[in-house]
């Protein structure tokens, strides 16, 4: 019995039961009425459910009470061994040996599938991370963003959520003129601009682009500084998506934040304008365009665009935001970074602006800065330590796993002796030697003639079997929580206790005999909770974007 088909016995078990009470309060109670947990302790079983606490007050009866009913209820159900009431009314469920190994077969059958659910199906979300301007290399803080914007993206499409990963290329404005001057600086052999942009990367940026272009030095000046800073900008937005690629990231959508100035008065910005002020929330004060921002929570009204004609930032945020909703997002969530939280009231106030519910149609998660002890900055870019540095000395499935292992909101210093270190102190190694070990399993099975012509649940009897069982069927409920929390370090936490209990299993229970022992039906059944262990393993690292070792 899976945690699913335990769900759907509770709640018919409680609909009939409510039924006497109030026939409308039960038609309402579902599968997902019943929230399931599992026990911190196993002598409390394999999993709990408050729903007596939940329902009985509905229908004006005492909880326990509630409780007992569904204790009675639920006693004599197949797969079901024991039901105990705790405190005001919490039932603790245990499965019977049959009923808690039979997930095994249901993970080896479905395959990388196992964990996908359809908790956000119908769910179309716009999900913009990293987002860094093109004038530089991905650094630390970039680094955090694209490890959790991209696991992000992974459990919501695990959960049945239809996502857009996006880039938001911040490649206009006053930034990108002072790039191209440092490249052009540096191609010409000229002193620096003021505010240049520096580090050895400008030079090779300066180098290339007149390797391309060996006629700068002849052109003018504005014509020679926008040649500069569009080949730099090429090369260094190539560069930006290689570093991202080796790091296990990629996005269906760049765009451009050019794009919203193109078209000059028929621009996508100005069409924002029109669009909020049909709304009514634009408003005309000293010839500068307002948008009435503190209608829906802002600090202060907005400037869109100035008494001199020249649009504020402000201005590409709201058409951006409504490019969003137009490409069919209805929901859409930024991450940004810590130096961002004047972003929340801004994008919230956009949102009401523009129609929208800013409390469902948009979503902004803030997230915390990261230091790694010992890290240099970079040769290249000189001010920064960058993620292809960090990526070369931890490696990519360290870095990642130990990234997203932690809530986006949480300040983090990571320890490089211990992410290097191939021993169980390390969170990543353990977890990829338990995959590693599966299938080491696997094949020393395959040697001694261990197959799986036999699936008996019902010899799974020793209890780290039925503890690994429980651990295994909790995997889709933790896919489908870290999607609906936007936390996809529980995955990586589930991941750490489902290795705890393997190991375990494997300490205790032997898939291939003895060498005076025959084969026979529970090495055979015994194999299947190993590849299920394998199969959850893998799945679960996939989420992470990590790596699932065969060998270790």
């Amino acid at each position: 019995m899976n945690p699913d088909a335990l769900s759907s016995a509770i709640a018919r078990a409680a609909s009939d039961i409510i039924a006497k009470h109030d026939s409308a309060l039960a038609e309402g109670i579902e599968a997902s009425t019943v929230a399931l947990e599992r026990p911190k302790s196993r002598d409390h079983g394999d999993w709990a459910t408050s729903i007596a606490l939940k329902l009985a007050k509905g229908v004006g009866m005492n909880p326990r009470d509630l409780a007992v009913a569904l204790q009675s209820a639920l006693a004599d159900l197949e797969g079901i061994r024991a039901v105990e009431i705790a405190g005001p009314g919490f039932l603790n469920i245990t499965l019977d040996a049959a009923a808690a190994g039979e997930i095994a077969r249901t993970i080896v059958t479905s395959g990388d599938a196992f964990g996908t659910n359809d908790s956000l199906s119908g769910q179309r979300i716009n999900l913009e991370y990293v987002s860094a301007n093109p004038t530089g290399p991905l650094h630390i803080g970039h680094t955090r963003w694209a490890a959790l914007g991209d696991c992000i993206g992974r459990v919501l499409r695990a959960s049945g959520a239809v996502v857009a990963d996006e880039f938001y290329i911040n490649d206009a404005g006053a930034q990108m003129d002072v790039f191209g001057e440092s490249v052009l600086a540096a191609a010409l052999g000229q002193p620096s601009p003021e505010n240049a942009y520096p580090g050895e990367y400008i030079q090779e940026l300066g180098k290339k682009a007149l390797e391309r272009r060996p006629d700068l030095g002849t052109l003018p000046r504005d014509e020679a500084i926008a040649i500069a800073r569009d080949i730099g900008y090429d090369i260094q937005l190539g560069e930006i998506k290689a570093s991202l690629a080796k790091f296990n990231v990629e996005f269906d959508v760049w765009f451009s934040e050019r794009t919203l100035h193109a078209g000059g008065d028929d621009s996508l910005i100005e069409q924002a304008i029109a669009r909020l002020r049909a709304q009514g929330h634009v408003f005309d004060d000293e010839d500068a365009v307002w948008v009435r921002t503190t209608d829906f929570g802002d600090d202060k009204d907005r400037v869109i665009r100035r008494g001199n004609g020249i649009y504020t930032y402000f201005a590409a945020d709201a058409a951006y935001y409504l490019s969003k909703g137009d490409r069919g997002y209805k929901h859409k969530i930024y991450l940004l970074g810590a130096d961002h939280h004047g972003y929340v009231h801004r994008l919230k106030a956009l949102a009401g602006a523009a129609g929208e519910d800013p409390d469902k149609d948009v979503e902004i998660l803030i997230g915390q800065l990261v230091s790694i002890n010992g890290a240099r900055l970079s040769k290249r870019a000189g001010n920064i330590v960058e993620l292809d540095d960090l990526r070369e000395w931890l490696g990519t499935d360290a870095l990642r796993y130990s990234l997203a292992r932690y809530p986006a909101d949480s300040p983090l210093s990571l320890d490089p002796e211990l992410l290097t270190k191939k021993s169980n102190d390390n969170p990543v190694f353990y977890v990829q030697y338990a995959h590693a070990r599966t299938c080491a399993v696997a094949r020393n099975a395959a040697t001694a003639g261990v197959d799986r012509e036999v699936f008996r649940a019902e010899l799974l009897e020793h209890q780290t079997e039925a503890d690994l069982a429980t651990a295994l069927a909790d995997f889709p409920r933790v896919v489908a929580q870290s999607a609906q929390l936007r936390e996809p370090h529980r995955v990586a936490r589930y991941l750490e206790e489902l290795a705890a209990y393997y190991h375990r299993w494997y300490d205790n229970c032997r898939v291939t005999p003895l060498a005076d022992e025959e084969v026979d039906d529970v090495h055979r059944t015994r194999l299947w909770l190993n590849d299920a262990s394998g199969q959850v393993l893998r799945n679960g690292l996939t989420l992470l974007g990590v790596s699932a070792p065969e060998r270790m």
